[in-house]
């Protein structure tokens, strides 16, 4: 066994006995998840596994860094991966305003930008247009700051986005394999098997949640790793976006809906499209397991994508738009009674 897969096995076990110790109400980092009006259980479970991701990934990182020394970007997603962290540990434990947690979000993108974190081009299937330093900054900073968020809206079912993870990162860590860039794709199996290590646990029927600390974190860790990838011409921005679909048109389409709507976006609610069929009385087995086979689909596209035409490349982003369109309309015709 290389050494890439012992540090893969490593932070697999760390994460795993970690969110096994923080089960118990005598850990000292025992914390607490009470059902609210956005909350699809129904009893008070903990949420400290975020926590675990965030050691195992930094365990791992730090292991491989010591290893290879080659990392120019690595330091600087580690800072900002810590004060997000951070942040989302104290919202965790006693509530932050979220006006402040925004801001350090929005100083988190501005860091990682400034330090090379920014889309200098738009790459699309046989198209590429160089972008001016301040839009690519400013849509940078944007990105980074929407999947921090939408990462967080998102972890609201058993297995949900501790999966998305795993398979997400997994396929980055494939990508980069096939690029030939062993760093980027050693760190990103690191996040994949930390991620892994939490979902032993948090599989439905979930004995703990990831919290703040884990989805705030795998958010930012999504988009930086994409903009890493675009950069470094390791696959471009929307391969990436292809990966994580199912959290983003999910998160996108329901902001935008209920923005429509005149509802207030940054409240809690049940309206994702997930969430809408777990009340269908699908439940969190059947939904969560039915989605993990839209994102091995999606990790499957990017994959061969990457290898493809342009026209193939096109073919697969129109099939993948039509996919979304059908399964949205599949939702609401579940909900009129269909079926």
């Amino acid at each position: 066994m290389g050494f890439p897969a012992l540090v893969a096995v490593g932070t697999f076990g760390l994460s795993y006995l970690l969110t096994r110790q923080f089960l118990a109400p005598s850990s000292l980092l025992f914390i607490l998840d009470h059902p609210n009006q956005r909350s699809l259980h129904h009893q008070p479970t903990p949420r400290g596994g975020g926590i675990a991701i965030a050691t195992g990934i930094f365990f791992g990182w730090t292991a491989i860094a010591l290893a290879y020394a080659q990392y120019t970007y690595l330091p600087w997603l580690a800072l900002g991966a810590f004060i997000i962290a951070l942040v989302s540990f104290f919202d965790d434990r006693f509530e932050v305003r979220p006006i402040f947690r925004l801001a350090v979000h929005l100083i988190v993108a501005l860091l990682l930008a400034y330090h090379g974190f920014v889309l200098s081009a738009l790459d699309l299937p046989g198209l590429y247009w160089p972008l001016p330093s301040t839009l690519g900054i400013a849509f940078s900073c944007l990105f980074l700051v929407w999947w921090v968020n939408l990462y967080n809206f998102m972890d609201g079912m058993d297995g949900f986005a501790a999966g998305m993870a795993v398979i997400g990162f997994s396929c980055f860590g494939v990508l980069g394999l096939l690029a030939d860039h062993e760093n980027f794709a050693m760190l990103s199996f690191v996040v994949a098997a930390a991620a892994c290590g939490f979902l032993a646990f948090n599989f439905p029927p979930a004995r703990i949640f990831m919290g703040d600390v884990g989805s705030a974190l795998l958010g930012l860790l999504a988009a930086a790793l994409s903009l890493w990838a675009a950069r470094e011409d390791i696959f471009p921005l929307w391969v990436g976006i292809l990966v994580f679909s199912p959290f983003i048109v999910d998160a996108t389409v329901t902001v935008l809906r209920r923005a429509a709507a005149g509802e207030r976006v940054w409240e809690a609610h049940k309206s994702h499209f997930y969430q809408r069929l777990v009340q269908l009385g699908w439940g969190h087995r059947r939904t969560v397991l039915w989605v993990y086979v839209l994102m091995l689909a999606c990790a499957l596209s990017a994959i061969i994508a990457c290898t493809a035409t342009p026209a193939v490349q096109w073919s697969i982003l129109g099939m993948w738009i039509a996919c979304y369109s059908a399964l949205i309309r599949v939702v609401v015709w579940l909900e009129k009674g269909g079926g």
